[in-house]
């Protein structure tokens, strides 16, 4: 019974508007995680939400699928027939990824499952969210891509993919460029995989992290660097803009290590808006606006040293949002939910009443 109706589920998803498809109105994708914090979020916002994206599936080099839905936010997403999407990503090392991508009967697993999977909860499809990839291994993941869609598409699902944003299209001068090209921006062939997928999530977040000096977590000049470049490699009414909504703290952590030795200990964290607001109150500092970057920051000093926090919030989401509306993209894909600035939702509109 429960397998009848979620392919009967799968097949009103399919007679709905498609959450891909160009519209007048940006798609609003959001991705969930595991905390309660997140999905109450969703619980509270469910109306504005075109596609959920939640992290529920993990596989490991020898394509074993492990995870499962949420009951409790299925159950939601039905009820307001939210379309949802699970994210699948590497439970395994960068070595262990290689070894997947290039077993074919892995490979087949993983898949199988994933179709399985799909018809069994009547998911609209999968997203796939594999990160620090070789960039040696760039045509095995379009291949694995393009083996993935050809099996969802034949049973009524979809794939999307997300993608570090790697304009130019080649590694950089520094050596940071260098090895970001090797592990996390390299592996993207992004004209091959929105060839083979429905949609491109562009993870335009994380310019600035705990590998970087302190900065913007999406500055607009290097988002609108970014989505220039991928213009050119792919369709807009496949491309779906990242938005953050978390953001970062940057202080000086403890020099002693466990064991013993020291070093210098640069932390960079990641601090939520209802982490980051009440500690600009705690440390009687003015939140600022940076024009050029359009995002939120400020600082303060603890124990004589300077700690920054970059803070993207409903301010900074309006002009991202305009962004989407300016490029008439598909949509934009936010991380994550609980993160955010409330008033950032008095900014969407209600898509499911």
């Amino acid at each position: 019974m429960m397998k009848i109706l979620s392919s009967l589920w799968l097949a009103l998803l399919c007679t709905l508007a498609a959450p891909f498809a160009s519209a007048a109105t940006p798609s609003a994708l959001f991705y969930l995680m595991e905390t309660q914090k997140s999905v109450n979020a969703f619980v509270a916002h469910v109306d504005k939400i075109d596609m959920l994206v939640p992290t529920w599936y993990g596989v490991d080099q020898r394509g074993l699928v492990n995870g499962a839905p949420n009951d409790y936010v299925y159950a939601i997403a039905r009820k307001h027939q939210v379309p949802v999407m699970p994210i699948i990503s590497m439970t395994t090392t960068r070595a262990g990824f290689h070894q997947l991508l290039h077993d074919e009967d892995a490979k087949a697993r993983m898949i199988a499952s994933m179709v399985q999977a799909g018809r069994d909860n009547g998911y609209y499809g999968f997203q796939f969210d594999f990160e620090n990839i070789a960039w040696t291994d760039r045509d095995a993941f379009t291949l694995m891509a393009r083996q993935a869609a050809d099996a969802l598409h034949k049973a009524g699902m979809k794939l999307s993919v997300a993608v570090v944003p790697n304009a130019p299209g080649r590694s950089g001068r520094g050596q940071f460029s260098k090895w970001m090209w090797e592990y996390w921006r390299g592996a993207y062939d992004l004209a091959g995989l929105a060839k083979a997928t429905d949609l491109v999530s562009l993870m335009t977040y994380d310019q600035h992290t705990r590998w970087t000096t302190p900065g913007p977590v999406d500055g607009m000049p290097w988002m609108k660097m970014h989505l220039d470049y991928a213009l050119t490699q792919i369709p807009k009414e496949k491309l779906s803009l990242g938005i953050a909504t978390y953001g970062y703290r940057w202080y000086t952590g403890n020099p002693v290590k466990e064991d013993g030795t020291e070093a210098s200990n640069i932390m960079g964290t990641y601090i939520d808006f209802d982490e980051s607001m009440p500690l600009a109150i705690e440390q009687h500092v003015d939140v600022q606006w940076d024009a050029r970057e359009q995002e939120s920051w400020y600082y303060f000093y603890r124990d004589d040293m300077r700690e920054w926090v970059f803070m993207p919030d409903a301010k900074s989401f309006q002009a991202r949002y305009a962004l989407v509306k300016q490029y008439d993209l598909q949509g934009f894909s936010s991380w994550v939910l609980g993160a955010e600035d409330p008033k950032v939702w008095d900014l969407l509109p209600v898509v499911h009443p």
